[in-house]
């Protein structure tokens, strides 16, 4: 029982990597569960501290998720139509995963922003906005996730 959880959990943290990309799953929890079955092995025991240290990282990227794509739009320039746009985007993209999620925000802001009444050229500087703001959380996200398969892999071997 031991060593099919030792692998349950590696299998949970290179999907959870894998997560940070492909937006049908939940990349930093599904990572975060894996650290959670490793901590329940004999391979590899982790502090509270750790666990909720991890815990609470996982869940605010989770949160961060929604609001950075949007944060990217209003840091170049959108307006409230594009940070709706954005979040519209966004929703509606995840039924066409996983391009969906790329270009939703974008289309979304630059869709929003002209029909608030911005030109084509301050219309397309919003929705890069949401498309940076989408690689920065992709980033984060996956820096954390590596991180996790990091400590897993350090307390195994």
């Amino acid at each position: 029982m031991n060593t099919f959880l030792v692998i349950l959990a590696f299998v949970c943290l290179v999907l959870g990597l894998i997560g940070c990309v492909m937006p049908a799953l939940p990349g930093t929890p599904l990572s975060f569960i894996g650290l959670l079955i490793l901590h329940f092995t004999d391979a590899a025991e982790f502090s509270s501290a750790f666990l909720w240290t991890w815990a609470g990282i996982a869940v605010l990227l989770q949160v961060l998720d929604f609001f950075i794509p949007a944060w990217g739009t209003k840091r170049y320039g959108g307006s409230r139509y594009g940070v709706w746009g954005t979040t519209i985007g966004l929703v509606i993209g995840f039924f066409f995963a996983p391009w969906g999620i790329v270009v939703g925000p974008f289309l979304g802001a630059l869709v929003a922003e002209l029909i608030g009444g911005k030109r084509s050229e301050e219309a397309l500087r919003a929705a890069w906005g949401s498309f940076v703001g989408f690689l920065i959380d992709t980033l984060l996200k996956v820096i954390c996730c590596s991180m996790m398969l990091f400590y897993a892999l350090k307390a195994v071997l």
